[in-house]
């Protein structure tokens, strides 16, 4: 089976958008669709409560035929218009469903962080995991968050195996970003956050990308928009990823980043595994 998962900043951009970096996403989209996956995984979406509009679902049943899809928003009395996740999986697999909520802080539950697809025989779930914030300001509700969604994935795996992914906003190690040293306080390389990454894994979880490739320098998932020439540079971070319950991880064929081209900031990631749908 093969499935794919990508940050995508705005779906609504993506579809309908006629910017250069609008026509840059396109073009990753393109490049998803030739990989031809079972499931997609899509994070940020950032679509109104009511989720795609008409014009968002023709282009994409345009796009992707044979899938149907399941989404999950941003609604109040969180922000508009923010965070959100949806999966496109193939029209002839039949999951069920479902849009967890944590008992995370604030507002973090309503902001359509997390869906769930249960088979019969695993789990796969996408997240869309809070940011520390400027300045630090929401570190204290992401530990809380790292803690509830770790329980979370610990319930699912008492029941089957689960096969996680999205965009953790955590770098778990010195080797997953480029400037390590003169990034020991920002938000997703803090001590506190690490460490609650290290606390999901230890509780039966696997790092896909690091099970197969090991300690493997400079490949990355986020390159900053901000700035120019961090792409270029290779200046990245490797914040997104795929995880399995240990207990399938000899059914692991390939854990890697897909190529985005010229577009900063997140780039899809793919993972191939062994395992009946």
């Amino acid at each position: 089976m093969k499935f794919i998962s990508w940050n995508i900043d705005s779906l609504n951009a993506a579809l309908t958008g006629e910017s250069e970096r609008a026509l840059l996403s396109k073009n990753v989209l393109n490049t998803i669709i030739e990989y031809n996956p079972e499931i997609i995984a899509i994070q940020e979406t950032k679509l109104s409560s009511n989720g795609p509009s008409k014009k968002h679902l023709d282009i994409l049943k345009d796009m992707f035929p044979d899938y149907d899809l399941a989404w999950n928003s941003s609604k109040e009395p969180a922000r508009k218009g923010y965070a959100g996740t949806m999966f496109l999986y193939r029209g002839i697999l039949d999951p069920l469903v479902t849009y967890p909520e944590i008992g995370a802080p604030g507002t973090m539950d309503y902001e359509g962080r997390i869906i769930t697809l249960e088979f019969d025989d695993f789990y796969l779930t996408q997240v869309y995991t809070p940011n520390a914030g400027d300045g630090l300001n929401r570190l204290e509700e992401r530990q809380v968050w790292d803690s509830k969604y770790t329980d979370y994935l610990v319930e699912l795996d008492k029941k089957k195996p689960v096969i996680a992914t999205g965009d953790f906003n955590v770098a778990h190690k010195e080797i997953d970003l480029a400037h390590p040293n003169s990034n020991r306080r920002s938000p997703g390389f803090t001590d506190e956050e690490r460490q609650g990454f290290t606390n999901l894994l230890e509780k039966g979880f696997i790092d896909t990308f690091r099970h197969i490739h090991g300690d493997v320098t400079g490949v990355y998932s986020w390159w900053a928009q901000r700035a120019r020439t961090s792409k270029i540079n290779n200046s990245g971070w490797r914040i997104d990823y795929w995880l399995v319950s240990d207990r399938i991880a000899d059914k692991l064929i390939k854990s890697e980043m897909i190529d985005s081209g010229p577009r900063q900031d997140h780039t899809p990631i793919l993972l191939e595994i062994d395992i009946n749908i």
